[in-house]
């Protein structure tokens, strides 16, 4: 378990008993894999694990599309404190209806943005993307559906925008949290299935993105995080091609905090040669430069104030209060 996480869960637990967005029997131990744990909220509660103005209109959003909370009970999200998922909802989510907010903090990493444009009805901002199509020939349940956020390939977080040279260009958003990961070799799934099979039509491809000459093996990307951020990667490429909701280019953003040391580290023998960090190499691999970017969420969002955002300034109280560290630049 990462000194990230357990630094958190002391952080999140502390936000919980002390701030005034919970109630009080929110501030209760919730039960999470079976025991009764300080820096969960009870399940009947995990809304209030959410940003106060967005409980409501969050909800209704994943209900609607049928995205699947992780770790989420009965049409909510998680009741842990220390949620990837629930981060990036209580970050992004609150921007869905602002364009010009929302086109302000991402032109620190696209300064080409025109405007940012409706993902989804008519919000700027959406959750858990699988593509329209099941482009990577992925296993789909009896029924022929595929589920946002489970049992598929998909991104935390979707936006779009026009750009200054008028082509249009979808974000497909990867977001970390507290995450760590070990070195096992995810080849072979549970079930006996070789995952490399699955994938291998994108890898040989001649306009894969993955440059291949530095790839030491394809076996090599079967560790996370690099399985998810080739599975991703393949998604946007696919994306592109099809030209989805009409854009013309489809890039992915990683994003995490830079207290997360955790994370850095490269967990793909074979790719340890190639940088210091797991984003670091990735970056590398990609051929195409701007298709993948890494940035931290302090660098992001650490500068954002009152000020700047006067429509929402219970929102940046809200995230100085609980993510203390994105300050921290």
């Amino acid at each position: 378990m990462g000194k990230f996480l357990e630094s958190e869960k002391t952080t999140q637990i502390q936000f919980k008993n002390n701030s005034p967005y919970f109630s009080a029997p929110a501030r209760l131990e919730g039960v999470y894999r079976d025991k009764p744990r300080s820096f969960c909220v009870p399940s009947d509660l995990a809304e209030e694990n959410l940003v106060p103005e967005i409980r409501e209109s969050a909800l209704s959003h994943f209900s609607k599309y049928d995205i699947k909370w992780h770790s989420g009970q009965n049409g909510k999200p998680s009741n842990h404190l220390c949620s990837s998922q629930v981060c990036c909802v209580n970050f992004l989510f609150p921007f869905a209806d602002k364009p010009n907010e929302l086109a302000q903090v991402f032109r620190l990493v696209y300064p080409e943005i025109e405007k940012m444009l409706p993902v989804e009805n008519g919000q700027y901002v959406s959750f858990e993307w699988i593509g329209q199509e099941n482009y990577l020939g992925e296993k789909v349940s009896r029924s022929g559906q595929r589920s946002r956020g489970a049992n598929c390939t998909s991104t935390d977080s979707i936006v779009m925008f026009e750009r200054k040279d008028k082509k249009r260009q979808i974000v497909l958003i990867e977001w970390k949290y507290t995450e760590s990961y070990p070195s096992d070799f995810l080849k072979i799934a549970k079930s006996g299935t070789d995952r490399t099979e699955i994938y291998r039509h994108l890898f040989e491809k001649d306009d894969c993105l993955i440059d291949k000459d530095i790839l030491p093996s394809f076996d090599s990307l079967f560790y996370e995080p690099f399985y998810q951020f080739m599975r991703q990667q393949f998604l946007a490429s696919e994306m592109e091609k099809a030209h989805e909701l009409g854009a013309d280019i489809v890039s992915v953003l990683h994003i995490s905090p830079a207290h997360n040391d955790d994370f850095r580290k490269v967990t793909s023998p074979e790719l340890e040669k190639l940088g210091e960090s797991a984003t670091s190499i990735w970056k590398k691999l990609v051929k195409n430069e701007g298709r993948f970017i890494s940035v931290s969420i302090e660098k992001l969002f650490g500068s954002l104030s009152e000020t700047q955002l006067p429509e929402m300034k219970s929102w940046v109280k809200y995230i100085h209060a609980r993510y203390q560290w994105v300050r921290e630049q």
